[in-house]
């Protein structure tokens, strides 16, 4: 794939597109799944198909690399997924959607006060981040009452921060030079090997008759194959090419995808609160974009995808 600003911008959208239907899967996956059981059949077949598309392995890493990556998998694949999985249980969805959308935040406050992030968003940024948690807010809430839950909701803002931490991790790992396929696998390894002794405190069945059910076979493939291991390239290609907090900004975007695809896929009508929300969340997301120092991309040495 070739490294332009604009194939960085249309990784992060096509993502984001996909990570924003994501939620009615694993909605669908918590009625016979508990949140651990969905994480390890999701990352399973994803480090799997990761494994077809690249079966090389990954070789001349440094100890202080293999720390990077095992810190990219606890925080972008086993907290983020747990956390957000188990506040999914406790909290309304509204809730969470809200919540978890201010990761770009705490992406871009993570980056200020870190030295040599290469990242400095400006003034226009935290209105963009203002203009886009009103629009937000509607969407989510559209004619509903936020209501606070607040195990849940601390779960989902902890999601969100944990979100953060990877995102400025895959910038880093994506400078060592290696192709994104192998270090998103090495991450995912390493995110499912600290996800299993989580089996232990928890109520894990194998069953499989579950999977013989078409709606859980269906989306759990979805998650797998196509929003882990798929979209954690393109993000992590994003990542590289963007930066942590640019790409992060997209995530913005994911009610707008939610609210688009209620619209036309499951006829749910399109209200003058969701037009004012998403119109409020696209301006934010514009605003955001536009105001960051100037970042060189990072190059990779070798074979890129």
């Amino acid at each position: 794939m070739r490294e332009t600003t604009g194939t960085g911008h249309l990784a992060a959208l096509f993502t984001v597109a996909v990570w924003g239907t994501t939620y009615i899967s694993t909605k669908v996956l918590l009625n016979d799944f508990t949140p651990v059981e969905i994480l390890i059949f999701r990352f399973v077949p994803a480090i799997a198909a990761l494994f077809l598309a690249c079966p090389r392995p990954l070789r001349g890493t440094t100890l202080r690399q293999e720390l990077c990556f095992a810190a990219a998998g606890f925080f972008g694949v086993c907290l983020y997924y747990l956390l957000e999985n188990i506040a999914l249980t406790y909290t309304f969805a509204a809730n969470a959607g809200i919540i978890i959308a201010t990761a770009p935040f705490f992406t871009a406050l993570f980056a200020f006060f870190l030295p040599n992030s290469g990242e400095k968003p400006g003034k226009l940024f935290f209105v963009g981040f203002a203009v886009t948690m009103a629009g937000i807010a509607l969407i989510n809430l559209n004619g509903s009452r936020f209501q606070l839950n607040p195990l849940g909701d601390v779960l989902a803002l902890l999601a969100a921060v944990a979100w953060a931490a990877y995102s400025l991790l895959a910038k880093k790992i994506a400078g060592f030079g290696y192709p994104t396929i192998l270090t998103t696998r090495r991450v995912f390894l390493y995110g499912l090997a600290l996800i299993l002794p989580t089996l232990f405190f928890s109520d894990f069945h194998w069953e499989p008759a579950r999977f013989l059910r078409p709606e859980n076979a269906f989306n759990l493939l979805f998650l797998g194959l196509g929003a882990s291991a798929l979209c954690f390239v393109t993000w992590n290609f994003a990542v590289r090419i963007l930066g942590a907090v640019k790409t992060c900004v997209y995530i913005y975007a994911g009610p707008v995808v939610t609210v688009v695809t209620a619209t036309l896929i499951l006829k749910e009508p399109f209200t003058a609160t969701l037009a004012v929300g998403t119109a409020l969340t696209l301006l934010g997301l514009i605003l955001s974009e536009g105001n960051f120092s100037r970042e060189k991309p990072v190059k990779e040495k070798r074979n890129r995808i």
